[in-house]
């Protein structure tokens, strides 16, 4: 007999048949039907599951295959999903099916992964990320990622959901890829090709809650979730009260499940300040050593969404950390939507977009590390010295934060071009991790709403919701009542985020920024260190600084942004912007380049001393001239 690989769901070997396991404490009998093959006209086939200790119920059916359509029947009354369902052919509430992983042939057996140091990360939301939405129109533009400097993919949520489009964070089978994209030898076939161009791809899952339709958990045990705590969405995961054994167990079976049958290169972890574990084992923990003992010598990567920024994420486990990877670093967003945008309000109150603050960031990862914090009326963040400059992870725009955006405007709509370009710099050459969001290489037009097409009761909840969230904006709330606001149920509202490929073409001064940039980072041999031989900064006026990168026998360089008009410092006092000793500073990139749209950059240092342009960003190195 086989032995099984995960603890419950359909498992399919050549020799037996299918083996079915579900824990169903609730239920004193389980009987798994499955249909019969369509064409064939056949009956259904209806098998008792053996009762186990602890609530489980398994058995062995030897005529069901891989394409066979099943349901659990509890109690000789409702039949269910399998919450452990590999697909859903046709959405959550239909039936689930057998699916036999080993019938994919990878191609990646050289393939290393990726560990998070020296990654440029790119978000995608599959089914607006191509006009097609699947994870085969997806896989041809692999090569368009690699030409920017893309090296991880992070996917959105893709555990499935009903309806026809929606943003997967309200997922509701776990381990079964949306058959929207396509069917999960695609997801496969996408991963393979990733790997085959040197991309890593990593799977956003929410752990924290499910969605409000297709949810049959409750139906098998009333121990998955408790109400011990609350979130925004929905209730949150039993990790730890009573009978929470099994529930943890399927979580890190999932963790480990994404690893192993679709080869991705790690997780990254949805609003972790609402997964609650007061055990001695923090489930979060658990999952990252899950996802590392899966990828079995693979190196993986391992990000947290975190809006309390808790810096023991990213500590490591001797020092009392969860072990991640990286944590994702909203406040270097927010003071940059200050600075680009001119608004500070809703969650942007406590960022005036000053220059220290971006010193700050790049010095020092979160700007609230214990700090009062106005707008939560508490302190926010924890210590984060000593944590890894890579172990953030910086953006300017993110699948939220677009979409809270008035109208779901794009960063480059809200602020001059100058003033992005130089952001832009900021961010792509700062020590950090960047991560990019689909389209904003080549300054996409269209923009991203939020979308979810619900049953028409529920979309009258969410669209409430939505407008009650939207509403800490005074601004936004007022273009809300001038039909500013996307109804998130419209058909028409997804098909407006769907991207246009081809304007890598018509905004060809955009893409060739970014491609620059990351070019710098990856190749300029003190940038791609992450400012690990040391990194300074000084304000240089009230829209100005200058980042000093350290590099070995003075081959430094530095980073000089204003957001401001052009700057004249004379005198300039600042020993930061002295070159190396028998050396002088020439201009190595600048964002005023003609060939992203700028207007020529002169000499920096010059006789008259400095100059610094007006919205621009320079990096300037040292050279032999005296």
């Amino acid at each position: 007999m086989a032995s099984r690989r995960f603890p419950i769901g359909a498992e399919f070997t050549p020799d037996e048949g299918t083996r079915f396991r579900v824990w169903a404490p609730r239920r004193r009998r389980v009987d798994v039907v499955c249909e019969g093959p369509r064409e064939a006209g056949r009956g259904a086939l209806v098998a008792p599951l053996d009762a186990e200790a602890g609530g489980y119920f398994s058995a062995l059916v030897r005529e069901a295959a891989p394409g066979a359509r099943y349901r659990f029947r509890l109690e000789g009354g409702d039949c269910c999903p399998d919450p452990a369902s590999r697909f859903q052919p046709d959405g959550p509430h239909g039936p689930s099916m057998v699916v036999d992983p080993k019938r994919y042939r990878w191609r990646d057996a050289g393939w290393k992964g990726r560990s998070i140091r020296g990654q440029v990360i790119y978000e995608m939301h599959v089914g607006t990320f191509t006009r097609e939405g699947t994870w085969n129109a997806a896989r041809e533009h692999l090569a368009g990622l690699v030409d920017v400097g893309v090296t991880v993919i992070e996917v959105l949520p893709i555990a499935d959901f009903p309806g026809r489009f929606g943003w997967g964070y309200d997922g509701v089978n776990l381990f079964a890829p949306t058959r929207l994209y396509g069917t999960p030898d695609e997801l496969r076939r996408f991963v393979d090709a990733a790997h085959a161009q040197g991309v890593a791809v990593i799977l956003d899952v929410v752990y924290n809650h499910l969605g409000p339709d297709g949810n049959y958990l409750t139906q098998y045990s009333d121990a998955y979730f408790t109400d011990r705590h609350v979130t925004d969405w929905g209730e949150p995961i039993n990790f730890y009260g009573r009978d929470s054994g099994p529930v943890r167990e399927l979580y890190l079976a999932n963790a480990r499940y994404w690893i192993e049958e679709f080869h991705l290169d790690g997780l990254r972890l949805d609003a972790t300040q609402d997964i609650y574990d007061e055990g001695t084992d923090h489930i979060l923990a658990a999952v990252v050593r899950e996802v590392r003992e899966a990828a079995a010598g693979r190196a993986t990567i391992v990000v947290a969404e975190n809006e309390p920024q808790h810096a023991r994420l990213v500590r490591p486990v001797a020092d009392g950390g969860y072990g991640m990877d990286g944590l994702w670093n909203d406040d270097l967003h927010h003071t940059a939507m200050v600075r680009l945008s001119g608004r500070n309000e809703g969650y942007y109150t406590d960022y005036l977009g000053a220059p220290q603050e971006f010193l700050s960031a790049m010095k020092y990862g979160f700007l609230y590390q214990g700090q009062r914090y106005k707008w939560r009326k508490q302190r926010r963040g924890t210590p984060a010295f000593g944590i890894p400059r890579e172990a953030l992870v910086n953006f300017t725009q993110n699948h939220d934060q677009v979409a809270n955006f008035a109208r779901g405007l794009r960063g480059h709509q809200v602020t001059s071009p100058g003033r992005w370009r130089a952001m832009t710099a900021l961010i792509l050459l700062g020590p950090g991790t960047p991560m990019l969001f689909q389209g904003q290489e080549f300054a996409a037009s269209v923009p991203f709403l939020f979308f979810a097409d619900h049953t028409p009761a529920l979309a009258a909840k969410v669209r409430a919701g939505r407008r009650e969230f939207l509403a800490q904006w005074p601004g936004l709330a007022l273009a809300e009542r001038d039909d500013g606001f996307a109804e998130p149920a419209d058909e028409g509202t997804f098909e407006r985020c769907k991207l246009d490929h081809a304007e890598r073409e018509r905004h060809v001064e955009a893409y060739r920024l970014h491609q620059d940039l990351l070019r710098l980072r990856r190749e300029d041999p003190v940038l791609r260190e992450q400012g690990a031989s040391g990194l300074d900064g000084a304000v240089l006026g009230a829209d100005a600084f200058v980042l000093r990168f350290f590099g070995p026998r003075g081959a430094d360089r530095l980073l000089l942004v204003n957001f401001g008009r052009q700057l004249h410092l004379d005198p300039a006092p600042e020993p930061l912007l002295a070159p190396p000793e028998g050396k002088r500073w020439s201009v190595l990139w600048s964002s005023e380049a003609p060939a992203y749209g700028g207007c020529g950059t002169v000499d920096p240092d010059g006789e008259d001393n400095w100059r610094l342009p007006g919205e621009a960003a320079l990096l300037i190195a040292p050279d032999d001239r005296t």
